[in-house]
Formats: C-alpha cells, sequence, structure tokens
C-alpha cells in the first residue's frame, strides 16, 4: 500500500511488531497515536483478511514473517523562495509491505 507519509516515520513500528501474532501486532498498534501506526495497522488488517480468504483457520495463528517500509514515488513541487529563486520540495510517500506466515497452509 502506498501512504501519503514519509517512510521513516512508518519504520519505527515495522520493528515494534515483526515477529508478533497478528492478533498481537493489531492490538500493540491499535492504540498507539502516530499516524504510521495507523497506517502500519490498516494494511495489517487487510493481510490478515487476505490470509482468512485464502484458506488460513485462524487469524490467531498467523505469524507477521516480514514487515517492511520502502520508499514509493513522491510529488515534486517548486517553493517560491526570495529573490526569484526556487527550491524543491518533495512530498514523499511510503510502501508498506507485510508478510504474513501461517503454519497451517505452508
Amino acid at each position: 500500500m502506498y501512504a501519503r507519509i514519509s517512510p521513516t516515520k512508518v519504520r519505527h513500528f515495522t520493528a515494534l511488531v515483526q515477529g508478533m501474532t497478528a492478533s498481537q501486532g493489531l492490538e500493540q498498534l491499535r492504540f498507539l497515536p502516530n499516524r504510521g501506526a495507523k497506517f502500519l495497522e490498516k494494511v495489517l488488517q487487510s493481510a490478515v483478511a487476505n490470509a482468512e480468504d485464502r484458506g488460513a483457520r485462524s487469524p490467531a495463528s498467523l505469524k507477521i514473517a516480514e514487515a517492511r517500509v520502502d520508499m514509493g514515488p513522491s510529488f515534486k513541487r517548486v517553493w517560491p523562495r526570495g529573490r526569484g529563486r526556487a527550491d524543491m520540495l518533495q512530498k514523499k510517500f511510503a510502501h508498506i509491505h507485510v508478510a504474513l506466515e501461517a503454519p497451517e497452509l505452508s
């Protein structure tokens, strides 16, 4: 998922939930007030729903195998400066990946 937030603001939370079960990770992210945690929670909920659709028996058995945040595309805007100059302003996107491991599907 591409999210309109800097990747560094989301990476803190991927280290927090990596290796947990999916339900523990969702509980951990639910009570964090940061925007990055909300985006990661949304992606994790989507991954759990996809796993259930593909035949996983219970979401409690799903384990977060990999969670990473890469740089996505960025909007480039011109920011006017003094004396007729201009600077480039980059509005960054984060590309959030979450991979789950289901023991009964393996």
